[in-house]
């Protein structure tokens, strides 16, 4: 799972495909949930990454 971190919040997602102007975020249906510009996003995060024991990703 993805989280998306934007200026008004956060929006998570199963997956994403990265086009010329911003990202498609999708469910797990491959529903588009949002699409946001790249000039919108602050931070795309793969939430398996927290899950893990390695101090230096946090």
């Amino acid at each position: 799972m993805y989280r998306a971190i934007l200026p008004e919040g956060q929006i998570y997602c199963e997956r994403y495909e990265q086009g010329e102007k911003g990202i498609e975020l999708l469910d797990e249906n491959d529903h588009l949930v949002a699409f946001v510009p790249y000039d919108n996003l602050h931070a795309l995060v793969d939430e398996e990454v927290y899950s893990e024991d390695d101090r230096s990703i946090m």
